[in-house]
């Protein structure tokens, strides 16, 4: 079980396609050394809907390794990062090697549950592959509606479309055996956790829309799930799992161990964390001036080559932050992504003639000071928020690559 690649993701503009080429390696060794016969992959395989050349050819050759090694099947369901039309373009010439794609949620809810054999034909496992569910997907949008009851309906609409397949793949194990079931969705589950700047997207408007774990009975022998990026179980459940994306998205994951999770039904422990080795450190490094050029000392010392982020916490104003800092990796092989300098910021920030630029503002921030410059009343902004959202997330599910 893995999911949350994000091929063709940089960080502060950094390319990343090495440590994406390192896991995948890694990935394909790990199936041949544990003997895996299938391969979950629970969504956001790319960072964006029209992935580089160069991200589709890591994701091709991995698919062709994998196809031609012991591994019998491939399950991989979009997240909500993926193009459905893209994923689903080779869809019939992948079927020919047991990769099997659900982009998207269709007119039949049998296409999401897929009996997959043991390699010589035999009925060996039943995968509920339920892809990202959009808002359109499953909700229909009435005039008038509040957002207590736009949530109330997708969440319901969540949970109707899990209870849909799973019913079919109830009575697909009554036909064919006591097979176990396994699930996938990509997803927010209640008391999931998340840490700051890991680029996970909110999916739905106005709310995470947060489903509890009652949402996949005891019959489901395990779930696969992605979207978050931290490693966890749900509802301190071993069969309920994020295994988190195989590297760390932004300094706040710096420090987690990422995994893969294999699973063995024979087996009376049957769910394994597997370690993903680190293929680039990443470090964050707090303080003072002096603590900063310290640890700086130290790191280049080590011969290290770790892309850091710092961020200065001292009370004076320091101007020519980024020339010491410059200065102190100079002629290491320590690369420095990003430098916070708060104190500098907020003296400009404080300036009755400051001027804010789009880099510092996200998208709500920029729609926030339209409201403010238009002196739009209080009582109107949280609706306008909301519908914003809206607008926001309909783009970012907007399939470009559909006719």
């Amino acid at each position: 079980h893995t999911s949350d690649w994000h091929l063709g993701r940089s960080l502060y503009g950094q390319k990343r396609y090495d440590e994406f080429e390192s896991f995948l390696k890694w990935l394909t060794e790990t199936i041949e050394a544990e003997k895996i016969d299938v391969l979950l992959v629970a969504g956001d395989i790319f960072d964006t809907g029209t992935p580089s050349n160069r991200a589709q050819k890591l994701y091709y050759q991995f698919l062709t390794k994998v196809a031609a090694s012991a591994c019998q099947h491939i399950v991989i369901t979009a997240g909500n990062h993926d193009s459905p039309s893209f994923l689903n373009a080779p869809k019939e010439l992948l079927e020919a090697v047991n990769v099997h794609l659900v982009a998207s949620i269709s007119d039949c809810v049998e296409d999401e549950v897929i009996t997959l054999d043991d390699g010589e034909g035999n009925p060996a496992l039943i995968v509920c592959a339920v892809p990202y569910l959009r808002d359109r997907d499953i909700r229909t949008a009435e005039a008038g509606e509040s957002s207590d009851e736009k949530h109330t309906k997708l969440i319901a609409g969540i949970q109707n479309h899990y209870k849909e397949v799973f019913a079919v793949a109830q009575i697909r194990q009554k036909e064919l055996g006591a097979l176990p079931i396994v699930a996938m969705g990509h997803l927010f589950t209640t008391d999931s956790k998340r840490v700051e700047g890991d680029g996970v997207r909110d999916l739905y408007v106005g709310t995470l829309a947060y489903i509890g774990s009652d949402t996949f009975p005891d019959f489901i022998n395990y779930t696969a799930l992605g979207h978050l990026h931290v490693p966890q179980k749900v509802s301190n459940s071993d069969a309920i799992r994020y295994c988190g994306s195989p590297l760390p998205m932004g300094f706040g994951e710096a420090k987690q161990q990422k995994m893969v999770i294999t699973v063995d039904f024979s087996e009376t422990v049957p769910v394994k964390e597997v370690n993903i080795p680190q293929f680039q450190r990443l470090e964050q490094i707090k303080g003072t001036l002096e603590e900063i050029l310290n640890r700086l000392a130290l790191l280049k010392g080590e011969n290290s080559n770790a892309w850091l982020e710092i961020e200065y916490t001292g009370d004076a104003v320091i101007a020519s932050l980024r020339e010491e800092i410059d200065s102190a990796v100079e002629g290491g092989i320590l690369r420095v992504l990003r430098i916070k300098n708060r104190p500098l910021s907020q003296s400009i920030m404080s300036r009755k003639d400051s001027v804010e630029t789009l880099k510092n503002l996200d998208i709500y921030d920029v729609f926030d000071r339209l409201l403010e410059a238009r002196e739009v009343p209080d009582e109107q902004r949280e609706e306008l928020l909301l519908s914003y959202k809206e607008i926001v997330l309909s783009l970012e599910d907007e399939d470009r690559n559909a006719e």
